[in-house]
């Protein structure tokens, strides 16, 4: 795929990994996909190595080829890296972070979060984690990389950093409460002013507050200054810069005043030693409660992460021996006893296990269990002891799973949050800007240097890039962890705020408003055959296959006892059904378009098909020799709640749709009792796309619920692609969120998380915004000609640290996210 290169014309060469590639027509179409995007010169696509090479004019991005690959169905291999950055500290740096990423070669995307403290890649290259790292600490912000191996339990280095900023806290207060006591005491009682003059002298206090303030810059400040004016040498000033510059203008303003007073007039000879330290002391608060509060948000994965029990029960030759979680392998047999948890997944050796599994799917009932069954590690024996086969251990289980899902979902962008970047990363420049103007113009007005230079200091401490940084990430976070104790995981963060716009919402029929367990119903034979022969032979066709319907088959065939003959050449035919050959007939089995497409006539059959669909049955055609020759009806029940979670979705003002393979009459009887106001029926899994985009055409965004394997297509198609998990099978790649749950109400549930978090994220930003629109102006003395009252840079501090308390304790209310209970 190549075209005509000028000698001169500039040149990117990109090569990646893709995807799903199995011969040489996927190799053309990819190659293809990749022609097709503006500014792509040439591209070749390897079978052997899965590798594209791709030449293209600097325009072009990883993005474009990015999505043409995903059209064509033969994705790009992406790798997503994860990294614990430092000196990320307000908003402004969650932009210097992505921008420092987004300029690397072969990542497609940065996503930082300001309250985890890290920041994901996608990259094309998996080993890219230390360049990407080295290019972080060049921009100001040492990085490491998070692997696998690291505990996904945020709460050990929360806690530290609580305890650090604890310790900085107590330092600052016990160095800053002489300073403020002697400044501040003195203004505010005169005969205590006084005393202090002619016990100690002004020049002796001074030099006092002096010393104790410059041990409190140099000693708990010390980071404000040491992040703050390397970022602000490098022109990326951050949150610190503001405060280092502040701090530093009152400190080295009083110092000139205490040590060299004849550089200024008699009348701006005055100290702010005070606001200084004090500054300095109340943020230092407000982060140590900051970094409390985002302890809190993260507690969903520290109560994940609290499931797994530190020791199990091991069986070795018969004897019971505790052993640490680290030293199961796959393979070992357990024991567990009533009240205790699994200590990883595995394969139930007993007749029966009852098991609460209510912190993996949000079930409050205990879920029985039958010999064979695959059990959740994190769940609890509620019921008579039992043993088990281990067959997953470490990061391999479903709880492992689960905590990486919410951690990437907690750790996603929104896309709000664009918004908000672009405002935060001009942000600090823009401030630092106005706090200049602002001395300035005070001067021109003729103001003394003492009133300019607070007024410039106030607008510097109080503008709160962190409230705006924290605003989203932190309502992500503990949305998302909520969701995660209701049974809803969010692969894709951003899920979250499209799901909220979604009009409607379309279902697939089986496994998900239905149980996905149909059974025989009944069998319609034409003359000259039995039912009993007739089932046999269907059977024969299904017996190796892992199909619902073939597991009733067989059940039925047992059930009566019937010999089921042997079929050669088993042949599945995609959205039709099975062709082989048993004995010297030839058989078929499949729905109605099959019997079309093989021109087999099925009139003696039709009315007996029409009955069945109207029960709400599945007819399936049996055909021997290309002769239409019995009717197998198979019934999957409604899944309990089924109808009264439509009839909520109702309430809430969505359209609710079905989109089914199943013959019409079938699709429009279940349709019926359920209340659904749309049905598409007899589609192939292919034309369900065609189906969900016609929806969205109509209504507008589209939610496509599926049991996540036969729905892999519309999941990815759809807006909000929401797969019904079984709780032990919730890696599904295609979907954006994953039910743990497979109650009908888990629907309900991911789109009141969704309406919730959105509009607490709303409020974070409206004060977020709303707090920096009002108060810098206040700060830069907009008050002052009406009132002669300037705002303090201590109040400003002290505002500015209690913006950012705001916005996380408003975040913290959706740990109480209830549930629309479905009527």
């Amino acid at each position: 795929m190549n075209k005509q290169i000028s000698p001169d014309e500039q040149i990117t060469e990109m090569g990646f990994e893709v995807q799903k590639l199995s011969c040489a027509g996927c190799v053309g179409r990819a190659e293809r996909a990749l022609a097709s995007v503006p500014g792509v010169l040439s591209a070749r696509v390897n079978l052997a190595t899965h590798r594209a090479e791709v030449s293209a004019r600097p325009e072009t991005g990883l993005t474009e080829l990015q999505t043409a690959l995903r059209r064509a169905g033969y994705p790009m291999q992406v790798h997503t890296l994860e990294f614990d950055v430092g000196n990320m500290s307000c908003g402004s740096c969650i932009a210097r972070v992505e921008q420092a990423l987004a300029t690397q070669p072969g990542v497609l995307r940065a996503s930082a979060n300001l309250s985890t403290g890290r920041v994901q890649a996608d990259v094309l290259d998996a080993g890219a984690a230390p360049d990407l790292a080295r290019a972080l600490g060049a921009a100001g912000y040492p990085a490491k990389p998070v692997t696998d191996t690291d505990s996904p339990d945020p709460s050990a280095r929360q806690a530290a950093e609580v305890r650090a900023l604890s310790r900085r806290v107590m330092l600052a207060f016990v160095l800053t409460l002489p300073v403020f006591v002697v400044e501040m005491g003195g203004h505010l009682v005169p005969p205590f002013h006084h005393w202090l003059l002619h016990s100690f002298g002004q020049t002796p206090l001074w030099l006092g507050q002096f010393l104790l303030t410059t041990a409190v810059l140099l000693g708990p400040g010390r980071g404000f200054y040491t992040s703050g004016l390397p970022a602000l040498a490098r022109g990326a000033p951050d949150m610190n810069s503001l405060v280092a510059i502040g701090t530093l203008a009152a400190w080295g303003y009083s110092t000139v005043a205490l040590f060299a007073p004849g550089l200024l007039p008699d009348s701006a000879q005055a100290v702010y030693f005070e606001a200084a330290a004090v500054i300095v002391t109340l943020i230092l608060l407000g982060r140590w409660l900051e970094a409390r509060a985002r302890g809190r948000t993260g507690a969903a994965i520290a109560r994940l992460v609290g499931l797994q029990p530190r020791h199990a029960r091991k069986l070795v030759d018969g004897a019971e021996t505790e052993v640490a979680l680290d030293d199961i392998v796959q393979g070992d047999t357990l024991r567990l006893r009533q009240g205790e948890r699994l200590a990883a997944d595995g394969e139930l050796l007993s007749d029966h296990a009852t098991l609460d599994e209510s912190m993996i799917t949000g079930e409050p009932l205990p879920a029985v269990k039958e010999q064979g069954a695959r059990l959740v590690g994190g769940t609890v024996n509620s019921g008579d002891a039992f043993d088990m086969r281990v067959t997953a251990t470490g990061g391999q289980t479903v709880l492992s799973q689960i905590i990486r899902m919410v951690e990437r979902a907690q750790g996603a962008k929104l896309p709000v949050q664009a918004l908000v970047d672009k405002v935060t990363l001009y942000f600090v420049p823009v401030v630092m800007a106005v706090a200049a103007l602002t001395v300035v113009t005070w001067l021109a007005f003729g103001a003394g240097l003492n009133l300019a230079l607070v007024a410039g200091v106030s607008v510097l401490i109080i503008a709160c890039p962190c409230a705006m940084g924290l605003a989203t990430p932190t309502s992500v976070m503990v949305g998302t962890g909520r969701a995660a104790e209701l049974g809803v995981l969010f692969r894709k963060g951003s899920a979250l705020q499209t799901l909220e716009r979604v009009r409607v919402v379309a279902f697939d029929k089986t496994g998900t408003l239905t149980e996905g367990r149909p059974s025989l119903s009944r069998v319609v034979a034409t003359p000259g055959l039995s039912e009993e022969a007739a089932l046999a032979l269907a059977t024969a066709l299904e017996r190796d296959s892992d199909h619902p319907i073939a597991h009733s088959l067989r059940d039925a065939a047992a059930t009566r006892g019937l010999t089921v003959p042997q079929a050669e050449t088993i042949k599945s035919l995609t959205g039709l059904g099975l062709r082989g050959q048993v004995g010297n007939q030839s058989v078929l089995l499949g729905a109605a378009r099959l019997m079309q497409a093989e021109n087999v006539p099925v009139d003696a059959l039709t009315e007996a098909a029409s009955q069945a669909a109207d029960l709400g049955e599945t007819p399936f055609y049996l055909a021997v020799d290309g002769v239409a020759v019995a009717l197998i009806c198979v019934a999957d029940k409604l899944r309990p709640g089924a109808a009264d979670m439509i009839a909520t979705l109702h309430r809430k003002g969505l359209t609710v749709a079905m989109i089914s393979g199943d013959a019409t009459a079938t699709a429009q009887a279940v349709a019926h009792d359920l209340g659904i106001d749309h049905v598409v029926a007899e589609v192939m899994p292919k034309d369900k796309l065609t189906a969900l985009q016609d929806l969205r055409a109509a209504h507008g965004p589209v939610a496509f619920v599926g049991d996540g394997i036969n729905d892999a297509p519309a999941l990815a198609e759809a807006d909000v692609g929401l797969a019904i998990g079984s709780g032990t099978d919730i890696a599904v790649e295609a979907a954006d969120i994953v039910l743990a749950s497979s109650q009908p109400r888990a629907v309900i549930a991911a789109l009141d998380v969704s309406a919730q978090t959105m509009r607490n994220i709303r409020q974070n930003l409206f004060w977020a915004f709303a707090y920096n629109t009002a108060l810098v102006p206040v700060a830069a003395g907009l008050l002052y000609p009406a009132t002669g009252l300037m705002l303090s840079p201590m109040l400003a501090a002290g505002a500015m640290a209690l913006s950012s308390v705001f916005v996380l304790s408003n975040a913290l209310r959706l740990r109480y996210i209830r549930v629309q209970e479905v009527a």
